[in-house]
């Protein structure tokens, strides 16, 4: 499913936030975090993560319930993701402690039989709940969450919608891929010529409003200028972590959405969510495998993540504010300036930000100009299970083709029967054939999208 939706005609969905009285304070802590979706989660073996940097493991207990704690042993400071699952429990790979569901250690193999377990060799544990296949963990206390105010999707739960879901891990702040997602004036130049229909001949300048603003998030409508009575196009920023672009063509009942959740991994990271849904031409998500969707998502991404990687990386050396360092146009840059302003009056509890005028926390002067880019595997196929299959799937054939073309090539050379020799031969070449094409293949899984 493209991550494009310029093309459609919008109207204005109904608001994403709460009809409750505002509060005009933000607390990252009360709030819920998307992890991953329940199909790419690995099976019987922690999943590690960070918030933040906090460095946290999912996992299921014996009930099947999501269970998260802090990814730390209480004993020596081990990573617990490195461990097992035993019976609903994670164990320390180190000493073999094991950990229950609320964090409390059930089990010490070195204490004697008739010793109790220390009092403080617990684990933070935190609350996660299922909603719509994605896994959410809150940050603060259990006792402090409202499962009301998970951002979920109306419309998937609704007949007749089909969705299509990505997920990838980028090598910078989540406020910079808040500030991607948030500027449709991009499109047109960074995504020229990619399924969707993007095309620099579009690029143009937009009509760009504001419509709300406040604790919870924002809204705001943009549309081009180059056709008259264009119609409004809608993107909500949902607070901390969704970017919504819905579109909607009334006289057809079609519904288009595009909905881009984050977590904030650490400095320098964050996790893409990505799903598209919608309630026309369904066929297609409905046939097309998972993986082979992913190929052109992964492409899309791409050709933004070593423009943003480096952009992050030139604002971050030059450690100034981004109102002295920006020079933004009314007719494009007007939603990203108000998220960064959205950060200058509520970002004050975010362990590190950098808003229009203030920043906290933001490294400067030692970064490397041209920064790491991770691989393709490493930041999206280890991840996903439909792609990791895939890719497995694929290295299967390539070794196997690869094995079958040798050993028809000395039946060949060995053969006395000139019809055997040329069957042999041309079976072997086409074993080769399609071990090339494998290799092919299995390069998308492992390679980054160049321009060049």
């Amino acid at each position: 499913m493209s991550l494009e939706t310029e093309t459609l005609q919008a109207t204005p969905p109904t608001s994403t936030f709460e009809t409750l009285e505002e509060k005009q304070e933000f607390n990252w802590r009360q709030c819920w975090y998307p992890v991953t979706f329940v199909q790419d989660l690995p099976a019987n073996r922690p999943h590690s993560f960070s918030l933040y940097d906090e460095p946290l493991v999912l996992f299921k207990d014996q009930n099947g319930q999501f269970i998260c704690l802090t990814d730390r042993c209480p004993h020596r400071a081990a990573r617990l993701s490195d461990g097992q699952i035993i019976d609903g429990k994670i164990e320390c790979l180190y000493h073999g402690w094991q950990f229950g569901s609320d964090g409390q250690c059930l089990h010490v193999p070195q204490l004697p039989a008739d010793a109790k377990i220390p009092v403080n060799a617990c684990v933070p544990s935190f609350k996660v709940v299922e909603r719509q296949g994605m896994i959410w963990v809150w940050a603060g206390e259990k006792e402090t969450a409202v499962d009301e105010i998970i951002p979920i999707l109306p419309d998937l739960d609704k007949p007749g919608f089909v969705r299509s879901d990505f997920i990838l891990d980028l090598p910078y702040d989540q406020a910079y891929l808040v500030e991607n997602v948030i500027d449709p004036a991009h499109v047109a130049i960074s995504h020229h010529g990619t399924r969707g229909g993007s095309n620099r001949k579009n690029a143009q300048p937009l009509e760009m409003e504001v419509l709300e603003s406040s604790a919870q998030g924002i809204r705001g409508r943009w549309r081009g200028t180059n056709k008259s009575n264009e119609a409004w196009k809608y993107i909500d920023f949902v607070a901390p972590s969704l970017v919504l672009n819905t579109a909607y063509i009334e006289d057809k009942g079609w519904t288009f959405g595009l909905a881009l959740y984050s977590i904030p991994l650490g400095k320098g990271r964050c996790r893409l969510l990505a799903r598209g849904y919608r309630n026309f031409m369904t066929w297609g998500v409905k046939l097309r495998p998972r993986w082979l969707d992913h190929l052109n998502t992964n492409k899309i991404l791409e050709q933004d993540l070593p423009l943003i990687a480096g952009q992050q990386s030139e604002i971050e050396r030059l450690g100034t504010s981004l109102k002295e360092l920006y020079l933004p146009l009314k007719t494009s840059d007007t939603l990203v300036i108000e998220y960064r302003k959205w950060l200058d009056k509520f970002g004050s509890s975010l362990p590190f930000y950098h808003g229009y005028s203030t920043l906290k926390n933001v490294e400067n002067g030692e970064l490397n100009s041209k920064p790491i880019l991770l691989d393709r595997f490493s930041r999206h196929t280890l991840i996903c299970s439909s792609c990791n299959r895939a890719y497995q799937v694929t290295n299967t054939v390539k070794q196997s083709c690869i094995g079958v073309a040798i050993a028809l090539a000395a039946v060949a050379i060995l053969a006395d029967d000139s019809r055997i020799r040329i069957a042999a031969i041309s079976v072997s070449i086409v074993a080769v054939v399609m071990s090339v094409m494998a290799e092919t293949l299995k390069t998308h899984f492992e390679r980054s999208y160049t321009r060049h």
